[in-house]
């Protein structure tokens, strides 16, 4: 019977608490010996030990590396200005690709060679645009490095002194 509902519902281990299984049964949690790290696929005869269930830590360690953002060398001016503008629009969240497309469509053709120097640092170095949106919107100050002319536009832009409507990103056009 055990058997079968483990097909049924992938229930790794029973508790029987009467003598009608299938009708008294409560999930439990695998055993630490049955959770193993992530391991890259190397060959060793014996397998790794288990982590400390309460080391949130060593868990989070196995997740991939992200890369560190690379400026783009020699890259021409309406290059860039095309490549930050696909990518101000393409934010992976709708919060900031709302606010990053209406500040890239408003104000991307009047930024000159420095200020899209900032802005592609702004919006591609930092990892998580959480922080990105948290600083833009003022409920997290700004690190230092981040905290130049380009982010002071982002932050007006963001008040909306206007009360413009913002829910959608505006449409592209050729230029």
């Amino acid at each position: 019977m055990a058997v079968t509902l483990r097909r049924l519902y992938g229930v790794s281990r029973l508790v029987l608490t009467n003598t009608q299984p299938w009708l008294h049964t409560r999930r439990v949690p695998p055993a630490a010996s049955m959770v193993r790290p992530y391991t890259s696929g190397k060959d060793s005869s014996q397998p790794p030990p288990d982590p400390p269930m309460d080391r949130m830590d060593i868990v989070m360690s196995m997740e991939p590396a992200i890369p560190i953002y690379a400026p783009k060398q020699n890259e021409p001016f309406e290059t860039r200005r095309a490549r930050l503008l696909y990518q101000s629009r393409k934010r992976g969240m709708l919060e900031n690709g709302l606010l990053f497309s209406t500040f890239a469509d408003r104000y991307l053709n009047k930024l000159d060679e420095q200020q899209l120097k900032l802005y592609d640092r702004l919006i591609n170095e930092p990892s998580n645009d959480w922080e990105i949106y948290y600083w833009v919107t003022g409920a997290k100050p700004t690190p230092e490095e981040y905290n130049n002319e380009v982010m002071d536009m982002l932050k007006q832009h963001a008040q909306n002194k206007n009360m413009e409507q913002r829910f959608r990103q505006p449409d592209l056009t050729e230029q």
